[in-house]
């Protein structure tokens, strides 16, 4: 898979206004800018890629409930990411974390944390 493909996905939700994007697998190490315009989003599938970083434009998806980022690169989140106050499924597992941001305890709707595999 490949950029191109994501961009595919990504205008076809914004043309119907999907609540689910799956971009697992894709071997993307950043993200699209187009994808922070699709705010009617609640579940974001972002696994398998090798994203080592998460702008803080992500903060745009107000909707997310659910956000799954496991088996990236990522080394940090952004303290932004306490904006995303609809969360209640966080999941980091198999990325290169050592801390998170104090801001997280922020998520006040996070019901699943998954941080398995990290440092």
């Amino acid at each position: 898979m490949s950029k191109e493909e994501a961009l595919r996905r990504i205008e076809k939700a914004k043309e119907t206004g999907a609540t689910e994007l799956d971009l697992s697998e894709m071997n993307i190490d950043e993200l699209p800018p187009e994808l922070f315009q699709l705010t009617s989003l609640k579940e974001l599938n972002l696994s398998g890629n090798e994203l080592n970083q998460l702008p803080a434009e992500i903060t745009q998806l107000t909707n997310l409930t659910k956000l799954d980022l496991r088996r990236n690169q990522l080394h940090e989140l952004p303290a932004e990411i306490s904006h995303l106050t609809n969360l209640t499924r966080l999941y980091l597992g198999n990325n290169k974390l050592t801390e998170l941001p104090v801001e997280i305890t922020q998520l006040k709707n996070l019901t699943e944390l998954y941080l398995s595999g990290n440092q």
